[in-house]
C-alpha cells in the first residue's frame, strides 16, 4: 500500500499506523467498563475509534455518531433512536416500546425518524425505552461510540441550562448501571472535565463518569512516527538527501503527532525540489506562523478565554508565558516566584489549581520530581512565536 499525505482529511483505517497496541488495550478496557478517550486535538482519537469499529472483534454491536451539532436532549435522543432503528430495521424489527410510548404524542415520522416535539419533556423515558428496545433484540455486547460528547453537553448547557446538561449525564450513567452489557465511549476535543466543573459550580453534586475509565491518547512512538514519515516521503516521491535523517528530524519537530507529519510532508512536496533535515525546521516555523492558521494553532490561545474563568485566565496565560521560555522544568516554588513578576499574588492555591487544569488540557506536564514544563515542544514553540517571547 502506498501512503499519500492527507493533511486534515479522513484517514482510512488501513492507513492508520502505530495504534494496534493501544487499540488492543482499549478493547480490554471495554470488556469491563465504559471509556472516556481523552487527548489533545489532532492526536488521532477519531482515527483510532474508526479503526476500532472497522476491525472490531466478533460478537459486538458498535454504534458510532458525532454529536457536535446537537443542542438539546431531544436532538440527542432522536439521534440515538435513529441509530437504533437503523440497526433494528436490518433485522426486520422496530423499537416497539419506544414507538408505542410515542403514539400518545402523535407517533414517529418514519421518514427521517423525527420525534414529535411534544415528547421533549419526556426525553429521558424515550431514551430509556430506546435502549431497552435495542438490548432486547440481541445478545451481543453493545458499545455506543459518541464523538464530541463534551461539545454536545456544552451546547445543551448554553441552550437549555445547567440542570438539563446534568440530567443528560445522570441518565447515561443510569443506563450503564441498568444494562451491564451496555458500554459507552465518550471522545471530544473539549475536555469533559471543563463541562463537569462548570456544572458543579452550578450545584451539580454527582460524579457522572466515575464508572468510566479515562484513557489518554498519546502521540505515536518515535519508531512508528518515523515509519509514517518514511512511508509518506516515499509515497509522495519526495527527493531527499538522507531519507532516514529527514524522517527523524520531521517526527522530532512535530512531537510524533501524525496530523502534523502529514502536513509537513505535504508542504515539502509542493515547496521544495529536494529536502533534508535542516529544511524541516523552516517548514514547521512557516506553518506555525501561517496567517491562514491552517494548523489551527490559535486554538491553544483562544480556548483559554473560553474555559478559564475570572482570574484563572490571567494565571494560565502568565504560567504558560513563563514555561514557554524556560530551558528546563521549573519546580513549583521557582515558578511561583517568577509568576509574581507578572501578577500581584500570594495565592499559591490558585496557581496549583490552574496548573492542574493546564495538565488536564495537555499544555503542561509534571515530572516525578514535581517540576513543570510544556508537554509538547511544538506547542511551546508556537506559544513563543505567537506571544513574541524570547528565551
Amino acid at each position: 500500500m502506498v501512503l499519500r499525505a492527507n493533511p486534515g482529511g479522513q484517514i482510512s483505517p488501513d492507513e492508520v499506523i502505530g495504534r494496534d497496541q493501544q487499540i488492543r488495550r482499549l478493547w480490554e478496557i471495554l470488556e469491563r467498563q465504559s471509556l472516556v478517550l481523552s487527548a489533545e486535538r489532532r492526536m488521532g482519537k477519531t482515527c483510532i475509534v474508526k479503526k476500532m469499529i472497522a476491525e472490531a472483534p466478533v460478537g459486538m454491536l458498535l454504534i458510532y455518531h458525532d454529536l457536535e451539532g446537537l443542542r438539546s436532549p431531544l436532538e440527542f435522543v432522536e439521534t440515538v433512536f435513529q441509530d437504533v432503528e437503523r440497526y433494528l430495521s436490518s433485522l426486520q424489527r422496530t423499537a416497539y416500546r419506544t414507538r408505542q410510548f410515542l403514539e400518545q404524542f402523535g407517533g414517529v415520522k418514519v421518514s427521517g425518524f423525527e420525534l414529535p416535539k411534544l415528547a421533549a419533556s419526556h426525553w429521558k423515558l424515550v431514551l430509556t425505552k430506546t435502549v431497552e428496545d435495542l438490548v432486547e433484540h440481541q445478545e451481543r455486547s453493545l458499545i455506543f461510540f459518541w464523538d464530541e460528547m463534551p461539545m454536545m453537553l456544552q451546547n445543551i448547557k448554553q441552550e437549555n441550562g445547567e440542570k438539563v446538561a446534568m440530567e443528560v449525564l445522570d441518565t447515561l450513567r443510569s443506563l450503564r448501571q441498568m444494562h451491564p452489557q451496555l458500554h459507552m465511549v465518550f471522545t471530544g476535543s473539549i475536555g469533559l472535565h471543563h463541562v463537569i466543573s462548570v456544572l458543579k459550580q452550578a450545584g451539580y453534586a454527582n460524579a457522572p463518569i466515575n464508572d468510566m475509565y479515562i484513557e489518554d491518547v498519546p502521540p505515536l512512538s518515535p519508531t512508528d512516527a518515523q515509519e509514517l514519515a518514511l512511508q509518506l516521503l516515499v509515497g509522495e516521491k519526495i527527493p531527499t538527501e538522507d531519507i532516514q535523517a529527514t524522517a527523524e528530524a520531521l517526527t522530532k519537530a512535530v512531537d510524533c503527532i501524525p496530523y502534523y507529519i502529514h502536513h509537513v510532508v505535504d508542504q515539502m512536496k509542493w515547496s521544495y525540489s529536494k529536502v533534508n533535515a535542516a529544511i524541516v525546521t523552516d517548514v514547521v516555523d512557516t506553518c506555525l506562523t501561517d496567517p491562514l492558521n491552517r494548523w489551527d494553532m490559535r486554538h491553544y490561545r483562544e480556548r483559554i478565554d473560553g474555559y478559564y474563568e475570572g482570574d484563572k485566565r490571567a494565571y494560565a496565560l502568565s504560567i504558560l508565558d513563563i514555561l514557554a521560555v524556560t530551558n528546563q522544568p521549573l519546580r513549583f516554588d521557582e515558578l511561583f516566584n517568577r509568576l509574581k513578576t507578572f501578577l500581584v499574588t500570594e495565592n499559591s492555591e490558585m496557581v496549583r489549581d490552574v496548573l492542574t487544569l493546564l495538565q488536564r488540557d495537555h499544555y503542561v506536564i509534571q515530572e516525578r520530581d514535581g517540576a513543570y514544563h510544556f508537554r509538547f515542544p511544538l506547542i511551546q514553540r508556537y506559544w513563543q512565536l505567537h506571544r513574541g517571547l524570547t528565551e
